[in-house]
């Protein structure tokens, strides 16, 4: 039997307040245990939440950036569950009124094939604490320094069909996310993570199969690989005989394994009902429209303004503009270089740039060579002070050493050799050395033209000019 794959995501995106949703409290990461929590994290009696703001108008800017409603009137509600990083007793959520309402997002398949998947929902929420095991022997321990964080919920409709597309429309949140400056998209400090509804029905089949859900996903890898698994499962279960129960599950990247957490809970087992301590959100038009004011340029624009502007192919527009960051300093290498040679910065953004970026471990925004240190290295391409080789030479030693492109080259002696006399004399000496490679090529071997290029950029230490090497070289050999 085939077998097809359903799946959706929640996706939790921390928000970049400085203070927690619903009190002063700092949600700097990386502080000591419980020194971030006050008496309104902590759930003491008699404490008052009050919203902030600036998560209210984060929500917004969010839903207006994949096309959806921002609800006029929203309604934080109690999720009721014990558990011991949750002080009070229950998460103040948002369940039937939410914030974000019926969006969607376009993704881009690894074949160049766009899928649009459904936004069901974005609603505000606070985090809850957490357990830490390793640290003790017997017992855990509990920082309540995450307590109240602001989270933004995005759920996905189950519009997703392989892992692939899983991945594909979580890369596409991150990037808008962190576009619009509203998370800062850190999965290693769970300020984006993920759980997925993973399940599986005879290929042709409406109905839904039953669904397990996957918590806590926090790398695209795992993603991936956490659905494979599950989807796998589900199979051999059902073929071998056996039915899915409904339950959440946690994925083991050691062993490569789901395991069974606990049974799914439904909204009921929950017993949500409005928090009376926190009136109604009520959003003025004049809210709404003041937020789409300050939407940045979002990545599918610019993407669209990459190959319309700078010539770029569609390929080249999508990855250059999948970080905002990377967009910025692509843009910033073409102010300076100028828009005929915006191609040549698109190869080395993505190409050389990148390369050294990946090695080191190191964002953009942290680059050893600026925008700017990277135009008067591709300066000296345009204007043929070096060839493109030698470039990558410089690149490394800029990179390496701090120095300018324009220091590098004159304290290694790297100017290209235009000189038509002295080019000509390398290839005289290296024809000359080569009596037998002359005679074959003019008996009709032209594959040895690549031979003797090679010979008089050697000879030459590189620093002849290619093309002038190509145009004297033929008229030589020809005789």
């Amino acid at each position: 039997m085939e077998w097809e794959t359903v799946i959706g995501l929640e996706i939790h995106a921390q928000l970049a307040t400085k203070s927690k949703i619903f009190s002063g409290s700092a949600t700097a990461y990386g502080a000591e245990p419980n020194t971030q929590a006050n008496l309104v994290d902590l759930g003491y009696p008699g404490v008052l939440p009050v919203l902030n703001r600036e998560v209210v108008r984060m929500a917004a800017k969010f839903g207006l950036a994949v096309g959806a409603t921002v609800a006029k009137r929203s309604v934080f509600a109690r999720k009721n569950y014990f558990y011991p990083d949750l002080p009070k007793g229950y998460q103040i959520s948002q369940y039937e009124l939410p914030i974000v309402q019926a969006g969607k997002l376009e993704i881009v398949l690894d074949d160049g094939a766009r899928k649009t998947v459904g936004i069901t929902r974005a609603h505000l929420e606070e985090d809850a604490g957490k357990s830490l095991h390793e640290d003790f022997q017997g017992f855990s321990g509990i920082d309540l320094n995450r307590a109240g964080t602001p989270l933004l919920e995005i759920v996905s409709e189950p519009d997703m069909r392989s892992a692939k597309e899983a991945v594909a429309y979580m890369k596409r949140i991150h990037t808008l996310v962190r576009y619009l400056e509203i998370c800062d998209g850190n999965m290693q400090e769970g300020s984006f993570r993920c759980d997925a509804n993973v399940s599986v029905r005879p290929k042709g089949q409406e109905k839904y199969g039953t669904r397990c859900e996957l918590k806590n996903l926090n790398s695209f890898r795992f993603i991936e690989k956490a659905i494979n698994h599950e989807v796998a499962r589900q199979i051999d279960v059902i073929e071998g005989g056996g039915t899915i129960r409904q339950e959440t599950r946690l994925y083991d990247p050691d062993k490569d394994e789901t395991r069974p957490l606990r049974s799914k809970e439904e909204a009921n087992d929950y017993r949500y009902f409005p928090d009376p301590d926190l009136l109604p959100v009520v959003i003025e038009q004049s809210f709404i429209d003041d937020v789409r004011a300050t939407l940045p340029e979002l990545p599918d624009q610019k993407a669209a303004r990459f190959v319309e502007q700078h010539g770029l192919s569609p390929y080249d527009a999508g990855t250059l503009s999948a970080s905002r960051e990377v967009g910025d300093y692509y843009e910033a290498v073409v102010a300076a270089l100028g828009e005929p040679h915006a191609k040549l910065a698109a190869n080395w953004v993505m190409g050389d740039l990148s390369a050294a970026l990946n090695k080191d471990g190191l964002e953009i925004t942290d680059s050893r060579i600026g925008a700017a240190g990277l135009a008067a290295l591709l300066n000296r391409i345009v204007d043929e002070t070096i060839s493109g080789k030698i470039a990558k030479e410089v690149f490394e030693a800029m990179w390496g050493e701090g120095q300018s492109a324009d220091a590098i080259i004159d304290a290694r002696g790297l100017k290209q050799i235009t000189d038509s006399g002295a080019i000509e004399k390398v290839i005289d000496e290296v024809i000359a050395a080569n009596p037998k490679q002359l005679g074959d090529y003019r008996s009709g071997k032209d594959k040895l033209f690549g031979f003797f290029v090679g010979q008089v950029m050697k000879v030459s230490g590189g620093k002849a000019n290619p093309a002038q090497v190509n145009d004297l070289l033929k008229a030589k050999l020809q005789g």
